[in-house]
């Protein structure tokens, strides 16, 4: 299932998710630049869980030690692994993130963005706290934003693309269909991941997972700007 248009148009212009996209190309333009100084650069920006825990239980007051074990929860959410990584990810933020910008404003949602995405990376290093290979992506904000339009708009409907029997048909279905299957898939393999014979590695599911959670919570808690009338859009 994979959607490429939601038929809830926002009210004001997604100046933040606009810029948001493109930062995100910027930075993986960027990366890619890198050549072969590519993998120590993702180990240095990129979350990496056993860094992360081996600095809580060792603290140290060292300024350098700090930087290279917090940065990255902020830097780690502008870089990405790959194409379709990034693709994949700046299309499902230019689908909804518009929606959650205009009923939160420009300024909350980028904060509201910025939180999904710290909170999403503190969940995959609670899950994943023996991995030593880096993680990269806005994949938990953008999660955040996902679950922030599913309690805001259940009922808005999203076309999507379902491959049955090698046709690609076309459907519409309500958002709270789409995102809640898109949860399901991720909590699934979060949940396969911490078996004992599973790949250290990998997906970053329980950011996913952490990231929607987060999202939905943070939408019901966050100071939301009065709703407007707006007869095409279903609250």
């Amino acid at each position: 299932m994979i959607p490429f248009k939601d038929k809830n148009p926002s009210g004001t212009f997604p100046f933040v998710v606009v810029a948001l996209i493109g930062l995100n190309g910027a930075f993986f333009l960027f990366e890619m630049a890198l050549g072969q100084r590519l993998e120590g650069f993702l180990l240095q920006y990129g979350i990496v869980p056993v860094k992360v825990v081996y600095f809580l239980r060792h603290p140290s007051l060292d300024p350098a030690a700090i930087k290279d074990t917090f940065l990255p929860f902020l830097s780690s959410m502008f870089l990405h692994g790959g194409v379709i990584h990034i693709l994949g990810n700046m299309w499902y933020l230019w689908i909804f993130g518009d929606n959650i910008e205009d009923r939160l404003g420009h300024f909350k949602f980028l904060g509201f963005y910025v939180a999904c995405g710290i909170l999403a990376s503190i969940a995959h290093v609670a899950m994943s706290s023996g991995v030593g290979l880096p993680c990269v992506g806005a994949s938990g904000a953008i999660a955040g934003v996902l679950g922030a339009y599913m309690v805001t708009f259940p009922k808005a409907r999203v076309l999507c693309i379902i491959p049955i029997f090698f046709i690609w048909q076309i459907v519409e279905l309500p958002a709270a269909v789409v995102l809640g299957f898109w949860f399901v898939i991720q909590f699934f393999s979060g949940v396969a991941s911490i078996a004992p014979t599973a790949p250290a590695g990998g997906v970053a599911w329980w950011a996913h997972v952490g990231g929607f959670v987060l999202g939905m919570g943070l939408m019901l808690a966050f100071p939301k700007r009065k709703p407007v009338t707006r007869p095409w859009q279903y609250q």
